[in-house]
């Protein structure tokens, strides 16, 4: 349940948990509690905007009134969707990555159950996000996403984890980004709709091209050889 273990902070406990998350986070970037923590406790005001934008936008009012969660009890039916749908792509990037959408760390530091379900959401469409934009899981296709991220909400935690991903660049992954996906994504995350305002699973069963499409989705440009 979202917000059954949330913790409240004072500012300066906030401070030392943001600081102790994003050293944490660079040493050690599968460290996705740290991730996730880093993101709440900087990120409240960015999290505070994308709800308001969600209460002004008609799907968005129905994500934060319904509170749909991205787990397998409510997507799993991705799996039987036909192969062209959005839904069955969706279901084509976690199962070739054993990935599972029950993964996802709980949000512990967000002051109310609105917001704590902005960043949980936030945190759930992420794989979504991977799907539509045809990215990969790699330092540089998290990277990418982590630009569009940031242009979607603003959020510092995405801002410092493209900073510490490109850091860890080799020099051929570093003229790769820089060169050929950095240029995409810029304009990519600002041409698209306000991603945080969909509801992914009323659209599961759409075509995937036509869904990208009506969201103004340009897919991440294939990596020369």
């Amino acid at each position: 349940m979202i917000g059954s273990a949330r913790i409240k902070l004072r500012p300066w406990q906030q401070a030392a948990v943001a600081v102790g998350s994003a050293v944490g986070a660079l040493l050690d970037p599968r460290r996705a509690d740290l991730i996730a923590a880093l993101g709440e406790t900087t990120g409240k005001p960015a999290f505070e905007r994308v709800l308001e934008r969600m209460k002004r936008n008609p799907e968005g009012r129905a994500v934060l009134l319904e509170r749909p969660r991205v787990i397998s009890a409510n997507v799993g039916h991705a799996w039987d969707l036909p192969e062209n749908t959005f839904g069955a792509a969706y279901a084509r990037f976690m199962g070739s990555r054993n990935f599972s959408p029950d993964d996802r760390p709980p949000v512990r530091f967000m002051d109310t159950d609105e917001l704590a379900y902005v960043a949980m959401r936030a945190r759930e469409v992420h794989d979504f996000w991977h799907t539509l934009f045809g990215l990969p899981t790699n330092l540089i296709g998290e990277s990418a996403l982590k630009v569009i991220e940031f242009e979607q909400m603003h959020l510092p935690m995405c801002l410092l984890s493209v900073v510490g991903g490109t850091s860890r660049f080799s020099q051929k992954q570093r003229t790769l980004f820089f060169q050929h996906y950095f240029p995409w994504v810029v304009k990519a995350g600002f041409q698209c709709t306000d991603l945080m305002c969909v509801y992914y699973e009323q659209h599961f069963h759409e075509d995937l091209e036509d869904v990208r499409r009506k969201w103004g989705i340009i897919p991440a440009p294939t990596a020369p050889k």
